[in-house]
This record gives C-alpha cells, structure tokens and sequence, in this order.
C-alpha cells in the first residue's frame, strides 16, 4: 500500500500536515500572510484509493468565524469538476471527516474553488465576445491584473464587483453566471437591460490572495472591503485602481459579491447608517430585495446582517462608501459556504451552478427595476 500523500502546493491551495498516524491525518489551516485570518481549506490526498482515511482540521476553532463550522459539510472531488458535501462533524474545536475514496487522487475543500487558472480562462474567453471591452484597471500588490468588463450602452452605471475576500469562491462562479447573461446575444431581457445601463464587471478584487490560498486578505494582510474610504498604492491598489474607475463614470448601481461562513441562505446587505441616508434612496435597496425574493427561491430577506444605527455606517466598506460617495443603490450579496436551507440541495449544497443561476436571477429583478433607479 502506498503511503498518503498530502499536498497544498498550487493555485489557491491551503493545508499543512500536523500528522499522519495510520488511517488518521491531522491538518492544520495556515493563515493569511501577514494576518491572522483563516479558514479557507484546499487540498488533494494522493494515495487514498480503497481506504477510509479520517481527516482532521485540528485548528478550526481558531479560526476567523469558528461559528461557522456547526452544520456545514466539507466539499470533496476525484475530478476537480463536481464538488459533493461529505458528513462533518464539528467537535471541541476539530473539524473532522471520514471519505473513502475509490481513486488514486481526491481533493477536499471549504467550497468548490475558483483558481486564478480559472479566472485567467474566464477573461480570455470573455474578451473575445461580441460588445465587450475589457480593461486592465490596474495592478495588485503581487503584479496581478485587475480585470473589468464593460458591456452594454445606456446611461445608468452599475458596476458589480467580487472576490475582496479571496476565500469566498462561490462569489466568481456568480461572476461567471453574470458574464454569461450579459454577453448572452439571444437574450431579450439583456439587450433591453444594455440599452438601459452600462455594465463595468470586476470579477475578481483580490488576485493575489486568491493564488496563495487567502480567506480575507491581500498579499500584504489587508482586509481590501475596510480600505474603501482612503485606498492606497503600498497596502491597497486593488480598491484605488478601482474606485478610481468608479469616480471616472459614477456609480447608480453597485453590487459587492461575497460569501457567508455562518448565515445558511442567501441575502443582501445595505447602506443604512450612511450620512445621507434617506427613506426614498434606502426604499430602493429594499424594493429589489423584495422582487429579487419573489422571482427566485434561492433568495430571502428574513436572515441577514443587524442593520447599522442612523450615522454609523462604516464608510471603508464598498456599499457604505459608494452609497455616500455617488447616491447609488448599493448592495453586499452574500451567499453561504453552507446551503440556502429554505431550498436545500441535499448532494451539493449551495454550489457554483446555484450561484451561476442566482446571478441570472439578480440580472433580470435589476432588468425590472432600471428605469426607477
């Protein structure tokens, strides 16, 4: 019998082995660089086929949201291409699961991963469409490019933008859905939305922290969704390349695409608490909760984050700053590492196809909305 291997050592992966005793594999999560943040997990087990190997996650109680950890299920793959929930169990601080491979390989991971290899395909191929130009808006810390898209020809400007925090993968399969939908040329709804408003899509923030493994943070431990108010070039280029942008065309609708570790459904988060907050501007953001939570079961607005108090908003934030600085209808998208448990998949979880078609979703509710934006 060959002995297991485990390895991290490629795009986004994250892991370091403790031990190995037997049939037992004892893991450590490592932390964002610089930073004390973790708990994004990717890695492949070599060696593994017709055993059941227990594995354990001996730090996860340490972790940035241990809270998290109660009910969530690991994902796993022998071909990197579907990524099922295995059982979990969350127990004194140890994550731990059993798997029984039936292949050589297998991979394990916090969610269905989304590499920088896999950006860099979904940029090319997108470049080539028909009514798109992409943009190099600037560059990371690490020397990445900060890719954006712009599609469509009408006045309102709606810039989406995901991936500030790199762990957060489910937030470039949304991506990859949004893309999708916008250069779809059999679309009506699209074209009708693309005479209405101009699209500028970042699909991913945080190049750099998605390469090494990040859960939060950039190359040099910088959390880029608290650097929105004063952006710099030596911790920050990531957010002032883009605000930059922003400030060149306005902004009349943001969407900011994240992932939830602990909420197990799909919400939206607002601006209230910003300086010029009013009831009509704020009616906005809660009107297209409403329709969006009509049009797909996917989506609610029961379970979601506490509201901010009149004045307190935090203006590093993306939503808060871009609802004060250009009055847009501004949103944080949170989808979970979990399940939308309203409308549970048993054998996937929430997964990127669920967060490709939430993207169509979103699309379409803003297509019903434009003109009163």
């Amino acid at each position: 019998m060959s002995p297991v291997a485990i390895n991290a050592a490629f795009d986004g992966g994250n892991i370091r082995v403790v031990a190995v005793e037997g049939d037992r594999i004892d893991l450590e999560i490592v932390t964002d660089f610089q930073s004390d943040f973790f708990q994004w997990f990717y890695f492949r087990v070599a060696g593994a086929a017709g055993r059941t190997l227990t594995y354990r996650i001996l730090n996860a109680g340490k972790s940035a949201y241990p809270f998290g950890w109660p009910g969530y299920k690991t994902r796993a793959s022998t071909d990197r291409q579907a990524w099922r929930m295995i059982e979990t169990r969350y127990e004194g601080g140890v994550l731990e699961f059993d798997f029984t491979a039936d292949t050589d390989l297998a991979w394990f991971a916090y969610f269905a991963p989304y590499t920088m290899e896999m950006h860099e395909a979904l940029v090319a191929r997108t470049a080539l469409l028909p009514g798109v130009t992409h943009r190099e808006l600037g560059q990371s810390l690490d020397g990445q490019a900060i890719d954006c898209f712009t599609i469509g020809s009408g006045p309102k400007q709606v810039w989406i933008y995901g991936r500030q925090h790199p762990g957060e993968a489910m937030t470039e399969w949304w991506m990859e859905g949004a893309l999708e939908r916008l250069t779809d040329p059999a679309d009506l709804i699209t074209a009708d939305l693309l005479a209405k408003a101009t699209f500028n899509v970042v699909p991913n923030m945080n190049p750099d922290g998605t390469r090494r493994g990040h859960l939060r943070t950039n190359a040099v431990g910088v959390n880029l969704n608290r650097e929105w108010h004063t952006p710099t070039p030596e911790k920050s280029p990531e957010v002032l390349c883009v605000r930059n942008a922003m400030d060149l065309t306005g902004v009349d609708v943001a969407m900011d695409i994240h992932g939830d570790e602990a909420i197990p459904a799909n919400f939206i988060a607002g601006f209230e608490g910003i300086p010029s907050w009013t009831d009509a501007h704020g009616e906005k953001f809660y009107e297209y909760g409403r329709r969006l939570a009509a049009h797909t079961p996917d989506f609610q607005t029961e379970k979601g984050y506490p509201k901010s108090a009149p004045g307190s908003a935090n203006l590093s934030m993306s939503t808060n700053q871009l609802a004060e600085r250009f009055g847009a209808v501004s949103m944080t998208l949170e989808m979970p590492f979990k399940d939308h448990d309203a409308n549970a998949d048993l054998e996937f979880g929430w997964s990127p196809e669920r967060s490709k078609q939430l993207a169509h979703a979103m699309l379409e509710t803003l297509a019903g909305m434009i003109d009163d934006i």
